[in-house]
């Protein structure tokens, strides 16, 4: 048995990189073939209209919970992009808010909302395919990108960003105090 490479990552958990000979590639070959079911969704829903070219793929335990494709104009929901539709759809087929036992593949790399969603359902892996830049190539925004990679934070937001005053703000915070012992969270 070929001996494993232990790396130390930057927040110091440590990952076994190579725990048997071929895990290197086996891995590549399920990424592979995940991803391109991503990439076969987001063709598709461009086909039938649903939406921009992004797909999504929800896997647990090699198996695909849900494969999906951007929605956003069949939907008329800004939100339903691929990603966010995967994890709503995954969530109720598994019956749970967690996803942490599964993996993400998607054809793009995910928007500042979509990566939102991906860490809020603590779903355990992420595997995207192209960069936000081939998105912003064909016209799609690059406050994307922007936020992505810090450069122009909220820069080509066009609405104003305010938070309440004083006493507005106060009666808003109350609301957590107030609900803490009705509502736990999961």
């Amino acid at each position: 048995m070929e001996e494993a490479q232990v790396v130390e990552t930057m927040d110091g958990t440590i990952a076994v990189a190579s725990s048997f000979p071929g895990h290197q590639e086996a891995i590549l070959n399920k990424d592979h073939k995940f991803l391109s079911k991503a990439i076969e969704e987001a063709y598709h829903g461009v086909d039938c209209g649903d939406g921009g070219p992004f797909g999504a793929v929800v896997v647990c335990n090699d198996q695909v919970v849900v494969s999906c494709h951007n929605m956003v104009l069949r939907k008329i929901d800004p939100t339903a992009h691929a990603e966010v539709t995967a994890i709503r759809e995954a969530c109720k087929k598994l019956g749970k808010l967690e996803l942490g036992d599964c993996e993400i593949y998607t054809s793009c790399e995910p928007c500042p909302m979509c990566f939102g969603a991906i860490h809020l359902s603590r779903i355990k892996r992420l595997v995207y395919g192209a960069k936000a830049e081939a998105a912003i190539a064909i016209g799609f925004d690059n406050f994307i990108a922007d936020a992505l990679r810090g450069t122009g934070f909220y820069q080509k937001a066009s609405l104003e960003i305010k938070q309440a005053d004083a006493n507005g703000a106060v009666i808003a915070e109350q609301v957590f105090e107030k609900t803490k012992e009705k509502f736990q969270m999961y």
